[in-house]
């Protein structure tokens, strides 16, 4: 006799062109969660800065393209798996995510915004920001969570534009980035990029210096399989944000 068949759910993941570490990383989160696979959609973005040219990689109707060719996978959730709006603003993946539902039929989320209803599920006021980008990208974010009424009282960037280099970041680079932020004991830290390999090094980092430390590929994968109805606690070996945010 046959057992009942398992109810597939299917992550849709809008993935820059030239990032090499968000895949791998959803992937084996997926993996843990019975029934759960991670599907991807491309689109050009090689460079983060403030020039033209960088800014209107992030227009928004070539995501929309992306998200149009998910949506013939019949995937349960849509996620723009990426930090543009921590720059452009977060009115950006607002817009973003009711254009997806709109053209689509499908719920959407973003890293940045899964990351803000995290910070305030858990009362977060103070932040620390770990990335790879240059002084004005890094300004803007700050200036952006300012707005939204968290305080950075600490921050570590790397001086990096050309978004494939981001995942040749290391680890000591990372711990490095991680390491200024916590002396200044935030409630928590991000690692803000999500072709940073980041995510599988959280739980070292978060047992090292005792803060949570939420990886926006994390936050991505967190909210996305919330909308979908799936157990995020499968991934609680990830770290903090899914051993104690449901």
């Amino acid at each position: 006799m046959g057992g009942s068949k398992m109810k597939r759910i299917l992550l849709g993941m809008l993935t820059p062109s030239s990032n090499t570490s968000l895949e791998p990383l959803v992937s084996a989160m997926a993996a843990e969660v019975p029934g759960v696979s991670a599907h991807f959609g491309r689109f050009r973005v090689t460079e983060i800065s403030l020039r033209d040219q960088a800014l209107g990689q992030f227009d928004e109707r070539p995501i929309l393209d992306a998200a149009r060719l998910l949506a013939d996978a019949k995937v349960d959730v849509i996620c723009w798996n990426g930090t543009s709006s921590g720059w452009l603003g977060l009115q950006a993946d607002e817009s973003l995510c009711r254009n997806i539902t709109a053209a689509t039929g499908i719920a959407a989320c973003t890293s940045v915004l899964a990351l803000n209803e995290i910070l305030r599920l858990t009362g977060v006021r103070t932040i620390g920001f770990a990335t790879p980008y240059i002084d004005g990208i890094q300004e803007r974010i700050v200036q952006t969570y300012r707005n939204a009424g968290f305080e950075t009282v600490a921050e570590g960037h790397l001086g990096l534009s050309v978004n494939w280099e981001f995942s040749e970041v290391t680890r000591a680079q990372l711990h490095g980035l991680v390491a200024v932020c916590a002396k200044a004991k935030p409630d928590a830290i991000s690692t803000f990029c999500t072709n940073l390999r980041a995510a599988d090094y959280v739980p070292e980092l978060e047992r090292e210096f005792g803060i949570p430390i939420y990886d926006t590929v994390s936050t991505a994968v967190w909210q996305s399989l919330r909308i979908a109805g799936a157990e995020t606690k499968r991934l609680a070996r990830w770290g903090r944000l899914f051993a104690e945010v449901a």
